[in-house]
Order: structure tokens, then sequence, then C-alpha cells
């Protein structure tokens, strides 16, 4: 119990800091901030890459297409090698412009490419806003987003996801607690050790992103947001992220194995394919989210006060860190005491992500790797 006891408290000392000095992680602050009008209104195009998104751009692309932006708005939708007449859908839309995307170089993941090729085809507008396919915009969201960019060179939205079914309302609201875990929002708005952004909804200066470098700096991202966040960051960008019940994804998660492979597709790959990255991270997630429960019910059962009071103390702030990011999403607090089994699956879908690396078969994506 001794030990036990002892890692009750490292894990309490972690969720002191996490709760008090973490960036605030754990609030859900929403919304764009109010802004004025810009004198000139800017010429924004937005890029959307898809692939196989036939299905889905009907329910999303004539809501960005609605938007009453007071300046020139255009919309470029960039084909990714679809099978499933993803072009003509979009076509047959009104998409501004529709464009199939070139052979993919070597070295180049899918999606960068992909945006790449849709900011060749945009010329020279003022502000790029990359989304994705599946992404619905509530009316009037594009004119708040250049609103809240008078200042910043990238502002970004996490989008609000699906929780319609069981499995999304148990793992998608703990996607974003640890995402914010992760990156706190607050420290992104601030210096330049925290960077990241949300990839469904980035609005960027496009003069920012070619003085860094452009998208050929981060040609070889997986994480394609976090890496445009960084190199954005390095280049001394202004940027905000915050979530946003206006930005809205309507790409359906409906059974595990759908959840379980979006996580994995990319979780060692945050880790820089580095096995004793891993091996932290699992250990970490054991130390922080494992310790508390298993402390507290043990050092009840064996009348140990050590385990029981600082593993209490330690769930207690989980649950209570957690419980605002449960009622963005619209769901019972009286879920949050279950985070605990929730990370013990992010850990599992992080060893399996290594897995898949190792067999060759990581970054997969609707059939590409990478």
């Amino acid at each position: 119990m001794l030990i036990l006891g002892v890692l009750a408290l490292l894990s309490l000392a972690a969720w002191l800091y996490l709760a008090a000095a973490h960036g605030g992680f754990w609030r859900t602050r929403t919304g764009l901030p109010d802004g004025a009008d810009p004198p000139a209104w800017p010429h924004v195009t937005a890029v959307i890459p898809a692939r196989d998104e036939a299905a889905v751009l009907p329910g999303t692309l004539p809501t960005v297409l609605a938007q009453r932006y007071p300046g020139r708005f255009d919309v470029v939708v960039v084909d990714d090698a679809s099978t499933d007449g993803t072009a003509e859908t979009a076509a047959a839309l009104g998409a501004s412009r529709v464009v199939r995307a070139r052979e993919r170089p070597a070295g180049w993941a899918g999606k960068v490419w992909a945006m790449s090729e849709g900011v060749r085809a945009a010329g020279e507008p003022d502000l790029y806003l990359f989304t994705d396919a599946d992404i619905a915009y509530a009316p009037g969201t594009l004119a708040r987003l250049v609103r809240a960019a008078h200042d910043r060179d990238l502002v970004s939205r996490m989008a609000t996801l699906s929780t319609a079914t069981a499995w999304e309302r148990r793992i998608v609201p703990a996607f974003v607690y640890f995402f914010a875990q992760l990156y706190p929002f607050r420290r992104v708005a601030r210096g330049r050790r925290t960077a990241a952004a949300a990839g469904g909804c980035m609005l960027v200066r496009r003069a920012t992103l070619e003085a860094a470098g452009g998208l050929a700096a981060i040609h070889d991202a997986l994480i394609d947001d976090v890496a445009l966040g960084r190199l954005l960051k390095r280049a001394g960008a202004r940027c905000r992220l915050d979530l946003d019940r206006d930005v809205v994804s309507r790409r359906p998660y409906p059974h595990l194995r759908d959840l379980w492979a979006m996580i994995a597709r990319s979780a060692y790959h945050q880790l820089r394919y580095s096995p004793a990255l891993l091996a932290g991270t699992v250990l970490g997630l054991l130390l922080v989210y494992a310790v508390p429960p298993a402390a507290a019910l043990a050092g009840l059962a064996a009348l140990s006060p050590l385990p029981a009071v600082a593993g209490a103390l330690a769930w207690a702030l989980m649950t209570a860190t957690y419980i605002p990011m449960l009622r963005f999403y619209g769901l019972s607090p009286f879920r949050a005491p279950g985070l605990p089994l929730i990370a013990l699956m992010y850990a599992a879908m992080t060893v399996d992500s290594a897995r898949l690396h190792w067999k060759g078969r990581g970054g997969a994506w609707k059939g590409r790797v990478r």
C-alpha cells in the first residue's frame, strides 16, 4: 500500500498542476470575440481537400457557399484521387472551382499535397480558409472569423464533433479534452512554446504562410493542423484556437472501430515514432488516469488512508476538469468519473498505432497510407 500511496501522491500533484497551472485547458471558451468590421474586407479563398466525399459534401459544401461574406469569397474543392464522383458532386453544388490533384510526389502526405494543390489553384487571396469536406458552417461564421483575424495570422476553430451514437458520446468529448490538455488553447494564443490548430477550420494569412515557407515546409506532416500551427508560430505568427459550436463536423463515427482507426492513424506519428516516447506516454496515462481510482478503491478496501485520500482527491480533480467538456457536448456530468476507462482505451489505441506503424500500415486513411 505504501507504493500505491506514493503513486497516488504523484498523481495528485500532477492533477493539482493540471487543474491550476496548465493554461486552463479544461475551460470550454466558445465563440469568436466581437470585433469591428475591417476597413476593407479581405479576399478569402476556401480550400477543401476531398477524397471520396461525394456522400458528405451535399450536407456541408452548401453551408460554405452560403456564407454572406461582404468581400470576395471563392471556394476551391480539390478532388484527391476520388473514385466516387466527388469532383462532379462539388461542381454540381456550385463550388467556385474544382481541381483534380496531380499525382502526389514522393514524401508528401496526402492531405498536405491536396491542400497545396488548392493553394496553387487559388491565386493570391489575402486569406486561405483551410477546411475539411465534412465541416458545416453556421451563417455568418466566415465574417466573424475574418473580424477575429484582424490581429492574428491564424484563427482556428475546433469543430464540434458528432456525438449521435453511444461510442461517439464515450470517446469524442475525451478526444477533445485530451487534445486541449496537450495544447492548451490559451497558451496557443500567447508565446511560442505551444502551437497547434484544428484542421477542420484554419483561417491563415497568405503572406504569413508564404514567409514561413509555405505548405512545402510541412509536406510530410501526417497531422497537418498541428504542423501548420508550429510552422507559423516559429515564424512569429500570432495564433488563436478555440472550440466552436458554429463549426460542425458532419462525419459520423458510428462504431468503435471507426473511432479507433481515426485515433490510431496518427497517435504514433504524434510521438515522432519514438518507442521511448510511446513507453513514457503509456506510463504517464496510467499514472495520471488509472492510479487515482485504483488507489482510492484499494485504499478504501484496505482501510489505508494515504492511497484512499490521495487517490480520491486526484480522481475528484480529474472529474471536475472533465465536466465542462461534457456540458459543452450536452452530456451528463455523471459520465465524468468514467474518464479513466476512456484514458485506458486511448493508451491501447496509441499502442495499436505503433503496431500499425511497425507493420507498415501507419497513417492509413481511405485506403491510402499517408
